[in-house]
């Protein structure tokens, strides 16, 4: 049977774009008032007389509202998805292209082996020839507890991944099939051989398990392959390539390469943390296999739809998108989020609105995971750069080595990458080229090299996805998002407020310190091919930790103009354009909830977080880089920890008693108590009607600021509750004590400042 005509000119996926109509006319009645309040606040300055510094205040901070409110509407006003039609592929290849599979992990107690091996034997399982895969998992904490892991686990997935792809199996993570919730794990087949078979690997899974379990409550015996390991340090230790499994074979219905890499650690020479251990990524596997294509996924983010790769490959195999398309991006979502996402750490309307925006633009983020790389632009080409060219520059012994460094093989497989030529043979013998991968991951190979710089995953930020992504933007390549039914991959989120505290501030800082670098998305717009909406996306999604300042001075106000007798909001008539201003936006806000399929609670969590961030997390981002480029003081990489999913199975509504939040003696929870605490007084002040007289026999402070005060309270009613909870759900004394100190201090000094 021939393959039609047709079947070979039909696109392999098509861009599909939407209209939110009322969104459109919600954002724009909010940008008319916006810029009406900014006007009313201009032409009746001259008025104010005494009142001026919270008039002041309250127009510096409304400008900055509007300024990122048009970068919002300009990123959402074209939004569109990709469609994409596997069963062209097929019809359209001759033969499917090897893919190169990295997982990234660093600590084996905040990110659990356990974790971890679902997440490889879900990627072993792909529903892709197993030959053309091959899996690299990066321990960066260098753990003999890991290694030990991945062996029990390939020792499992030889039952796991054929039992899979015998049954269809739609869940490919062993703890989300086996989960009490998941009906597919006993239906639809009911047969006796299929019963014995899936009693056997439910079995099977236990025991691995149980072993994990059990290392990691005892010391491993640090004997032949875990030798190495005896003399070891966290930060000072050699290069561990270990070939876990090999398919010698080649068979494409067995199980894939499996490698263990932990990069060699040196204290005189800087680990560039999670895009350091990507770049030794790129470089072992371009010695030991050089897929043209590579997915990144974090240790946490397991495959949900088996048939990722061939969606995403319909994007990356387009003959349109060779030359446009650096990357494909699925979007993160989370098995274990609590309901009505109590800590807003969905994200569902960013990717919609937000994600689907910058689509139709030059393409959506980069995001860390959960992404599909083209390898020759990981390695620094350029659109329709010419390649023969480049490899001529590569001829050149002093080029070579300030572009990939040293090594002569490395040189030799990415000159072959660039020219898209096949280099792996599926029996050829990894171990061959151990003592070559030892070379390109040792510490101080990259020194005075292009890697990190032109080359690899970008350095220069601890948010090192969204500055790779940038940097390709700027080149001139564009990317694509890849949402599929089932979601491709899914994920476990911060299960408390303590985590997604730090979390938000390790993203806020590393976001900010990009735009105030050189690869500012301002100059990538002037210098670069970067367009200019999407320079507005990236100047939105950067400036997140300098939204603090304004974020903060405006909580403030309320508190400020009751206390002094003054006010910030318009008077008479006037007033009823900040009203509607607050109409508008939470109608809008809320409609675009609803209309993802979230409830009302939801919209309310997340939009009362959206605030919390700000003002908490945020303000230490923005503190922290501030005191980075007055080189002060430099922030270290936090991992972030991620929980077992052997809890999956527990009612969600239980777990940290429904989502309460949980407080520490940490820094990053006074901001906020210190701003509920001057709300209070500045409530008690008012109520009790201690308020000086209005100087000058003006106006003072009225029911718009009464109620705005109370609006603020609302937003930290988590951290009202902690002031009278006890434990872990209280705020610790030490905490309210410095928060009071500063409310004392904004207090007497607001008598000063009227």
């Amino acid at each position: 049977m021939g393959i039609s005509e047709e079947s070979n000119t039909e696109p392999l996926y098509e861009k599909i774009w939407v209209k939110y109509t009322l969104s459109r006319v919600m954002d724009s009645i909010i940008l008319i008032l916006l810029v009406l309040l900014l006007c009313y606040r201009v032409f009746s300055y001259d008025d104010m007389n005494h009142h001026s510094y919270p008039w002041f205040l309250a127009f510096m901070c409304e400008s900055w509202f509007t300024f990122t409110w048009l970068t919002i509407i300009s990123t959402k006003w074209n939004p569109s998805y990709t469609k994409s039609y596997p069963h062209r592929l097929f019809s359209r290849v001759a033969e499917l292209p090897s893919v190169d599979l990295f997982v990234t992990t660093a600590d084996p107690v905040l990110e659990p082996p356990i974790i971890t091996v679902n997440t490889v034997l879900s990627l072993l399982a792909l529903d892709y020839p197993s030959n053309k895969l091959s899996c690299y998992v990066s321990d960066d904490g260098c753990s003999p507890l890991n290694l030990y892991a991945l062996v029990e686990a390939s020792k499992f997935a030889k039952l796991w991944v054929p039992f899979c792809k015998k049954y269809n199996v739609k869940t490919r993570a062993p703890f989300r099939y086996f989960d009490s919730n998941n009906n597919e794990a006993t239906a639809p087949n009911n047969s006796p051989e299929f019963m014995q078979e899936w009693l056997a690997i439910k079995d099977g899974y236990e025991h691995l398990c149980s072993k994990i379990q059990n290392a990691t409550k005892k010391s491993i015996m640090l004997d032949q392959e875990f030798h190495v390991f005896s003399t070891t340090q966290l930060n000072n230790h050699p290069t561990i390539i270990k070939v876990i499994w090999e398919n010698k074979e080649g068979v494409s219905d067995g199980v894939p390469h499996l490698i263990y890499v932990s990069r060699e650690k040196n204290p005189n020479h800087p680990h560039r943390y999670k895009a350091g251990a990507m770049n030794v990524l790129t470089r072992v596997s371009g010695l030991m296999t050089n897929a043209p294509y590579i997915l990144n996924v974090d240790c946490d983010m397991h495959v949900n739809n088996p048939e990722i790769v061939q969606h995403a490959l319909c994007v990356l195999m387009d003959p349109n998108s060779d030359k446009e398309v650096a990357f494909v991006q699925c979007p993160q979502q989370f098995y274990d989020g609590l309901k009505d996402d109590p800590f807003g750490n969905q994200l569902v309307t960013i990717f919609v609105y937000i994600g689907g925006g910058v689509s139709g633009i030059q393409g959506i983020y980069y995001v860390g995971t959960n992404c599909f790389h083209r390898r020759k632009v990981l390695y620094g080409l350029s659109p329709h750069h010419h390649i023969q060219n480049g490899n001529k520059d590569l001829g050149k012994s002093s080029k070579k080595d300030i572009i990939f460094g040293s090594s002569e093989e490395f040189v030799e497989s990415a000159a072959q990458a660039l020219e898209g030529k096949k280099t792996f043979t599926q029996n050829a013998n990894l171990c061959n080229s151990l003592e070559a991968a030892k070379e390109v991951a040792a510490s101080g190979y990259e020194h005075g090299t292009d890697w990190g710089n032109k080359v690899g995953w970008m350095y220069g930020s601890s948010a090192e996805d969204i500055l790779t992504g940038l940097t390709m933007h700027t080149k001139g390549w564009r990317s694509e998002s890849c949402v599929t039914d089932p979601i491709a991959f899914m994920g476990c989120t911060a299960q408390d407020s303590v985590v997604q505290m730090a979390q938000y501030q390790r993203w806020g800082s590393g976001l900010l310190e990009i735009f105030f670098s050189k690869n500012c998305p301002i100059f990538g717009t002037i210098f670069g091919k970067l367009q200019f909406r999407q320079c507005l996306a990236y100047i939105w999604v950067t400036t997140w930790a300098l939204r603090s300042v304004p974020e903060t001075c405006y909580a403030l106000l309320p508190a400020y103009c009751i206390i002094t007798n003054s006010y910030f909001l318009p008077k008479d008539l006037g007033v009823l354009i900040p009203a509607a201003l607050l109409v508008a936006f939470n109608i809008s806000t809320l409609l675009e909830y609803l209309k993802t399929g979230l409830s009302m609670r939801s919209w309310w969590n997340n939009l009362r977080m959206s605030r919390i961030t700000a003002m908490n997390p945020w303000i230490f981002s923005f503190v922290t880089i501030l005191l980075k480029k007055l080189r002060i003081h430099d922030y270290a990489f936090v991992v972030t920890k991620k929980e077992l999913p052997i809890n999956e199975g527990l009612d969600k509504n239980n777990v940290n008693a429904g989502g309460r939040f949980i407080f520490n003696k940490s820094l990053v929870f006074v901001p906020g108590t210190t701003i509920l605490l001057l709300q209070l007084t500045a409530l008690i002040i008012n109520f009790f009607g201690w308020q000086p007289k209005a100087r000058s026999g003006g106006q003072g402070s009225g029911f718009g600021e009464l109620i705005c005060s109370i609006y603020v309270v609302l937003f930290y009613l988590p951290f009202l509750k902690g002031l009278f909870r006890k434990g872990k759900y209280g705020i610790p004394l030490s905490t309210i004590c410095k928060s009071m100190g500063l409310a004392l201090l904004f207090v007497h000094l607001s008598m000063f400042i009227v």
